[in-house]
């Protein structure tokens, strides 16, 4: 089945997490040449029970259909460092 255009720029949800998380992760796609859109950035930071779930103040991060793979790879690498830096576990 081929894919439409329109298709390839349907926004893909590639990270939720605290605003400041969700900032530093759209700034290193924005690096690596992926447009990348913030989601639920007001309502999570100031009416948390409206905004997605994921935890209190949940901001996601959205890239087009397209570039899904290659924002997965910097998602992935973003979240190896986070594991280094602070000893933690991702499920």
């Amino acid at each position: 089945m081929k894919k439409e255009p329109k298709d390839e720029l349907n926004p893909v949800e590639v990270f939720t997490g605290t605003a400041w998380q969700a900032g530093l992760l759209k700034s290193m796609l924005e690096d690596n040449e992926l447009e990348a859109y913030l989601g639920d950035e007001i309502l999570g930071n100031y009416t948390p029970w409206h905004s997605a779930a994921g935890s209190a103040g949940a901001v996601r991060v959205f890239v087009a259909q397209n570039d899904y793979d290659s924002a997965k790879v910097v998602v992935d690498y973003y979240y190896e460092n986070l594991d280094e830096s602070f000893g933690e576990d991702r499920d």
